[in-house]
């Protein structure tokens, strides 16, 4: 009797899946976490003074419409990555590695809306600048969200990939080696700098990278032989 092929497709298909989410994944909360960094200002006391400013507020609003993109390309990503893994996926890791990454998304999306609602409510007011206490606690809301939970579900999640793909063999050292290089630095550097947050799609981009790499050299090593026999 002949086993059905598995509904996730073959070897191949899935980590140029993996790769094209994650790259995407990448580049979009890259350029997204770029612009709004170098949009808001640094100083808490200017912030209502560059909200009336349209250009910068333009900015900010596209760059939070990128977040949403972002994390479904991020949801496919943990998808696929663990159908690469298949059966040698370890348990406890990958429920520490779809848990943050779940949290991770959903703190984003909180940030994002928070921001956003700022963003929309001085629109409305045609450009006129919001309420100080309205616009003290949006603002150490969506500060907390992104820059210190959010991030910090980023540095777990990284761990646990590169710990799951170490394990599983299926990137080389040196990629898992880096991965835990940045959720060290994402855990105790969040808030120091916007511009840490950075390394975290950074590094799913060369884990992407190096995906498509193996993945269009030759299909994945399977756990065992193609069970086709009667």
């Amino acid at each position: 009797m002949t086993h059905p092929e598995p509904i996730t497709g073959s070897s191949l298909r899935t980590p140029r899946a993996a790769a094209v989410a994650g790259i995407a994944f990448s580049l979009l909360l890259g350029l997204s976490l770029a612009l709004i960094t170098v949009s808001s200002p640094a100083n808490p006391a200017t912030v209502g003074t560059w909200l009336t400013q349209s250009p910068r507020r333009g900015t900010v609003a596209f760059a939070l419409n990128l977040v949403p993109f972002a994390g479904i390309a991020f949801l496919w990503f943990i998808g696929v990555v663990r159908d690469r893994i298949g059966q040698r996926e370890d348990r406890f890791f990958a429920s520490v590695f779809l848990g943050s990454g779940l949290l991770f998304v959903g703190m984003m999306f909180a940030a994002a809306a928070f921001a956003g609602g700022l963003v929309a409510d001085v629109t409305l007011r045609s450009g006129a600048a919001p309420n100080p206490a309205v616009l003290a606690v949006g603002r150490q809301v969506t500060g907390l969200f992104l820059h210190v939970y959010a991030m910090r579900m980023a540095a777990v999640f990284t761990m646990s990939t590169a710990t799951i793909t170490l394990r599983t063999r299926v990137i080389p050292r040196w990629i898992g080696l880096a991965g835990f290089a940045v959720a060290i630095l994402l855990l105790v550097s969040v808030g120091l700098t916007p511009w840490v947050e950075l390394l975290f799609p950074a590094w799913i981009l060369l884990l992407s990278i190096d995906i498509l790499r193996t993945g269009l050299r030759g299909p994945a090593s399977t756990a065992g032989p193609a069970m086709d026999a009667a």
